[in-house]
Formats: C-alpha cells, structure tokens, sequence
C-alpha cells in the first residue's frame, strides 16, 4: 500500500484510535485486535494505536492502515508520545504506514530534535510521519521539520493548552487554511455530530478514540449526567 493510497483512503473518513493503557481492563493486543476489527466493521478507514504488540495484531486482523506510536515516560520531558529515536525503530520494525508522534515546541527526551527524528524516518522507510501538535505555534515548528500530516491530538493536553474544554475546532480550521498537507482533527471528539464539524472545518479526517473503545469513560459521562438530574 502506498502512501498516496492511504492519505487517499483515510480522506474525510474517520480512524479509530484503538488504545488501552496497562491499568485499564482491555489492556492487551487480542483485545485491541478485536476492537479494531469492529471499528473496521463499524466503517473506520485506519486504526491509531499504541505498542509494537497492537499494532502488528491490528494490522494482521483488520488489513487496515495503521498510524502506530509509543507512549513512554522519560524524567524531565514531558513529551511521551514516540519521544525519542528508540521508539521510532522499535515501530519501523513493524513497518507502519504513519508513525505520529509529539511534534510540540517542547523539549524532547535526551535533547533530540523533532527535525532529526522525522529525517530518519524518511531516510530509512516509506512511512509518513504525523506531527501531534496543540497550537499554531507547533504546527509552524512541525511543519518546518517537515512531518507529512498534522494532527490536533494534543490540543487540550499541554501546559499551554489546558484550558481549553472539548475539541479545538478553531485550531483545525485555522490549521487547514494555512498548511498544503492534510490537516487531522483528534481530540476530545465525543460525538458523530462533532466529528461532522471537523470535516466541515476542513479537516483531512477524523480520529476518535475514547468516545468509541474507552468503555470506562463512556460509562462515566453517562453516569455524570444522570447524577447531575438527581
């Protein structure tokens, strides 16, 4: 599959984060394997995950694209999303067709550079490489580091951006109008009706992920609004 065949296949369509991290009760990659199997079912074009071990049982049950990551903690950053070279070759093995990772002006693990990183990725695969960012001014700095597509994961999730409550709709639009590569909308998206909004705004596509394989926190918003009518 090449890449135009991906960005083609993902265009206006949505992608399904399919994530459980180890303290949560669907950590595991059979599991995650079947989900993406019913996202698939449901209609999902991709599949976003996280491990080396989801993402080749991902790719073997659904044959669908994968935007793969590593989340891994490192003392004194606080980018945790494919922070360092380690993790992208422990990816490249596996031979995703996206690999994302933090694209944030934020200091990275050992001091790498965001530019160094996505040059190795070019350099030794036909992978694309999706810059996660939050604001304007990370998308200007992943996009002179040249990352093939940005993604809104992290709007919400930095220090600079945690006031801001639901999904950043004007960061995607404002992102779509300034940038020629395709622009995905992710994060905090909780409706079909949201998702709808993204693409209206210009997005690329969508990712949803919690709304959609987080059962925990599916039942938590319902059980939140029925509290608050007691």
């Amino acid at each position: 599959m090449s890449n135009h065949n991906v960005l083609f296949d993902i265009n206006q369509n949505l992608i399904v984060s399919c994530q459980a991290l180890e303290d949560e009760p669907l950590h595991g990659s059979e599991t995650m394997a079947k989900m993406a199997e019913a996202a698939k079912i449901g209609g999902a074009k991709a599949i976003r995950c996280n491990s080396v071990i989801d993402a080749l049982a991902i790719k073997t049950q659904t044959d669908l694209p994968i935007i793969a990551i590593i989340k891994r903690d490192y003392s004194g950053s606080d980018v945790y999303i494919t922070p360092t070279i380690r993790e992208i070759k422990e990816l490249l093995a596996v031979k995703p067709d996206v690999i994302a990772l933090d694209a944030t002006i934020h200091t990275r693990p050992n001091n790498e550079k965001l530019n160094d990183l996505v040059t190795f990725i070019h350099e030794n695969s036909d992978t694309l490489v999706m810059g996660d960012i939050a604001t304007l001014e990370d998308a200007a700095y992943a996009y002179e580091c040249e990352v093939d597509i940005l993604s809104s994961t992290l709007a919400g999730y930095t220090k600079e951006t945690r006031h801001v409550q639901g999904p950043d709709f004007n960061l995607v639009k404002q992102l779509s109008k300034m940038y020629d590569i395709p622009v995905i909308a992710e994060g905090q998206i909780q409706t079909p009706e949201q998702a709808r909004i993204m693409l209206d705004m210009g997005a690329w596509s969508v990712v949803v992920g919690g709304a959609i394989t987080r059962p925990q926190m599916i039942t938590k918003s319902f059980v939140s609004v029925m509290s608050a009518g007691q």
